[in-house]
């Protein structure tokens, strides 16, 4: 490189920084701090194409139309996750404490891998893993990482839980099975599947009952014919689609009883344990080997963040701990390295948007919003009953109500959704089970009014 190209090359990239800085951080503001957020809505690829395409060119547009188009065009094209009338899949609802702080993370450029490259934000994102921990009733000296969301985290969990599998066999002198298992719930999140097809692996589903929750006698069952091919029993800590926990106490006792690696995924629900009415609901987690549960839903931070976390993590760092010549600066060392905990290597300092909320707003008032999306759940569901042509699919447990409305078809729910986003009214979009076609509120926000609900039934009227 000449010392001309040298000079262009920094100064493309150095110019006009105060102002680029400004025009974002402007529109950063204004979005953070808007009181009634956007729903929003997806535009067409040809109307995007004619707003906003040929934006990529050998000059450069400037930050100030950049930034003009992404507030006026590009942002407005996309459904607001936390907009408090979301109400599909599992919404986001993240404080403003935490989406302002992740402006800092990424501002401040933690490598978020190595203790000895970010040591204080990874003390500070163990401090929110020490903590979820303990709430969760596992044993001092628990402890994990932060990934990028669910799949990830219940894919690294997984292949901790088969190499220890594979160091028994060793230490035992028994040879691998021919094809590992995973047993799991019908009703399991299809992450758990996805990550068995990734690791090359089977999954056994344990039929659920008639309320939604695999018990401990099925997973027997399955032990009893798949033996020690099973390397994994996976119990669900709030399904996406009903928000229904296993019967986690007895599935723990038999994976306690037989040896074998019990995994909770929590993704979604698992943050109910912080109601403390609502513990006995999820009475055996405290025996999992491993369990995750996502802040970027019901804990109130910004996408992405899984909290992924290990009764042993000795376990997990003999899994994953990757061994190069360039890491072994890292490696051998007795630091806490959080790339060494799950199948990411580089990774941000995700966990500290939760850890400055947490620290900002205290614990109680994260129970607090917590209970009430259970409280407004029951409440809605109680409505959704009294109402002629509605109906409950199953009552609810946590925060999801699911219901039908009666003479419905997959094409009526359809063009009915199709309507709720056209007018602004909200984000509800059809679920399906056991092949009926069905609505669901799932409850995240604690800008989300019972108000709001009931005028979306309205319109089902």
């Amino acid at each position: 490189m000449t010392d001309q190209t040298h000079a262009a090359a920094m100064h493309a990239f150095s110019a006009d920084t105060a102002s680029t800085v400004d025009d974002v951080l402007s529109y950063a503001r204004r979005r953070v701090t808007y009181q009634d957020v956007p729903l929003d809505k997806p535009l067409r690829p040809s109307d995007l194409s004619r707003l906003a395409g040929g934006t990529i060119t050998a000059e450069g547009i400037g930050s100030r139309r950049a930034a003009a188009l992404f507030e006026n065009v590009l942002a407005p094209a996309c459904v607001s996750t936390d907009h408090p009338a979301y109400l599909s899949f599992i919404p986001s609802a993240p404080s403003k404490a935490s989406i302002a702080f992740d402006l800092v993370v990424s501002a401040s450029s933690v490598y978020g891998g190595s203790w000895m490259e970010g040591s204080g934000a990874v003390f500070a994102e163990n401090e929110v893993l020490h903590w979820l921990a303990a709430e969760f009733g596992l044993p001092a000296g628990a402890g994990g990482v932060f990934m990028q969301g669910g799949t990830i985290g219940n894919l690294s969990a997984l292949v901790t839980a088969r190499t220890a599998a594979r160091r028994r066999n060793a230490d035992a002198g028994r040879p691998n099975p021919a094809r590992w298992v995973v047993v799991c719930s019908a009703e399991a999140h299809s992450s758990i599947v996805s990550a068995a097809e990734v690791m090359d692996v089977d999954t056994v589903a344990v039929a659920s009952d008639a309320e939604g929750r695999m018990h401990g006698a099925g997973v027997d069952a399955a032990l009893d014919e798949y033996g020690d091919a099973v390397f994994a029993v996976v119990a669900t800590g709030g399904t996406t689609n009903f928000g229904i926990v296993d019967d986690i106490a007895s599935i723990a006792e038999v994976t306690t009883r037989r040896g074998v690696w019990l995994h909770v995924d929590g993704a979604y629900g698992l943050a109910a344990m912080l109601v403390e009415r609502m513990r006995p609901a999820f009475a055996g987690v405290e025996h999992a080997d491993s369990l995750i549960v996502d802040p970027h839903k019901w804990l109130f931070a910004p996408f992405d963040a899984c909290a992924l976390i290990y009764r042993d993590p000795a376990k997990a760092l003999a899994a994953h701990t990757q061994k190069a010549e360039y890491l072994d600066t890292l490696t051998e060392t007795p630091d806490w390295n959080p790339s060494d905990l799950g199948i990411q290597l580089t990774r941000r300092a995700r966990g500290l948007p939760l850890w400055f909320s947490l620290a900002t707003h205290g614990t109680d008032l994260y129970r607090t919003a917590i209970e009430y999306g259970i409280e407004l759940a029951r409440r809605i569901a109680d409505e959704i009953e009294a109402r002629p042509g509605l109906s409950l699919v199953r009552d609810p447990q946590l925060s999801v109500v699911v219901f039908r409305r009666e003479g419905w078809s997959a094409a009526d729910y359809q063009a009915w959704s199709d309507r709720l986003l056209e007018e602004q009214i909200g984000f509800v979009v059809p679920s399906s089970h056991a092949g009926e076609p069905v609505l669901r509120f799932a409850i995240i926000s604690p800008l989300t009014t019972y108000e709001i609900l009931t005028g979306i039934l309205d319109t089902l009227a």
